[in-house]
């Protein structure tokens, strides 16, 4: 079980980490939001790694807008001070047009500049010097030094189109979907893994993960209105977990559709995490393997 967090405040953060340390949760996810009030994962979890020894660290990282370069020795290094323990899905961003204005990124195809920068990722972390060059990039002999500890630093992909699943068996480690019903969730991995088999690969079946939102009792209408307008005509029931029983409900429609790996997001602010923590631990976290 993997809980995510919301908006930044340090104090909170750190509450958040110790809190998952203490009660053995397996990961803490950090989003990539560029112009969101949250932590940049970079940041948020060097923070966690100094706080924690086994905790595990997940980033969901956008990487358009930033040099590759760059992107593979920050993630390198960070894989190195928290000794092997980051976890990485990479993605596109929420594609809004403010975003890819800011971004550098008006016009561009984001899947197709995915496409691009993983495989150069990939190569920096095998230790090689690398010799590329594009209409984007330029790298005349160029290495990334330290490397990860993990061989290989494994890149999850996103996303519910069919070019986005196509995508994640062809060039991801495995598939952390959002705002996708169960069936919906299935359905993804069968494609995923048919495209990994036409590719030559496989992606491990226990590679397969959900962001789940959940809230511990009937939260306001409106908290519904933005997974409404991503998912318009999908009924948000079957989205959301509400309370004890329904999370764990939720969670065994995914398992029973293959889906493992699980990130619980709690709507709403959480005035309280180690109340939170607790609620959540009593709940799920004996489902955790």
């Amino acid at each position: 079980m993997a809980p995510g967090v919301g908006p930044f405040d340090a104090d909170r953060l750190a509450a958040l980490i110790d809190g998952l340390e203490e009660r053995h949760f397996d990961t803490l996810w950090l989003s990539d939001v560029p112009l969101g009030p949250t932590v940049d994962p970079a940041i948020g979890l060097a923070f966690a790694a100094s706080r924690t020894s086994r905790l595990k660290l997940g980033a969901n990282v956008v990487p358009i807008g930033k040099n590759p370069m760059l992107l593979a020795k920050d993630l390198a290094q960070l894989d190195r001070v928290s000794n092997g323990r980051l976890l990485l899905s990479i993605v596109p961003g929420i594609g809004s047009t403010l975003e890819r204005e800011a971004l550098g990124a008006k016009g561009m195809n984001r899947g197709r500049y995915l496409d691009e920068v993983l495989p150069l990722l990939r190569r920096w972390w095998s230790g090689e010097t690398v010799e590329y060059e594009s209409e984007r990039f330029c790298y005349p002999g160029v290495a990334v030094r330290p490397l990860p500890v993990q061989t290989p630093l494994e890149l999850w992909r996103g996303g519910i189109g069919p070019l986005a699943l196509e995508r994640a068996g062809r060039l991801g480690d495995g598939w952390l979907g959002a705002a996708v019903t169960p069936v919906e969730s299935g359905t993804a991995r069968t494609r995923i893994q048919l495209a990994a088999a036409e590719a030559g690969r496989t992606v491990d079946p226990e590679h397969f993960g959900m962001s789940v939102p959940y809230a511990r009792t009937d939260p306001p209408a409106a908290s519904f209105n933005r997974l409404r307008e991503r998912r318009p005509g999908v009924d948000v029931s079957e989205l959301v977990a509400i309370g004890a029983a329904g999370l764990r409900q939720l969670l065994g429609s995914y398992a029973g559709e293959g889906i493992s790996k699980f990130v619980l997001s709690p709507i709403g602010a959480v005035e309280d995490w180690a109340a939170e923590l607790d609620w959540l631990a009593e709940t799920v976290l004996d489902l955790q393997t």
